[in-house]
């Protein structure tokens, strides 16, 4: 159980800085903190339609083999989005747009 403790709580924890690189990359220093705040938002929300979702599923169907074909469905269509989007080349240090915010 402690090797679960600690694994679990190191991924869930490893997810936060990236994200948060991401919205100051894309958005910005000033936005970034609104979107990832949008972002950690629909986390949440999508976490408990999600919850929710299961339970109902698991109420009516006895069990939650239902729920985890859809949420096996739902990951397999997010990483085919995620690898159809395009690639841009990568950004030299003075061409950001944090650096450029912070200009």
């Amino acid at each position: 159980m402690w090797g679960f403790i600690v694994f679990y709580g190191l991924d869930w924890v490893a997810t936060v800085p990236p994200t948060v690189a991401l919205c100051r990359q894309h958005f910005g220093l000033e936005d970034s903190g609104i979107v990832f705040g949008w972002c950690f938002a629909s986390h949440m929300v999508g976490a408990g339609v999600g919850a929710s979702f299961a339970g109902w599923v698991r109420t009516t169907q006895g069990s939650y083999d239902h729920a985890w074909l859809f949420a096996a469905a739902l990951c397999f269509a997010a990483a085919v989005g995620a690898l159809l989007i395009p690639r841009r080349g990568r950004y030299s240090e003075e061409q950001t747009p944090v650096a450029a915010a912070a200009g």
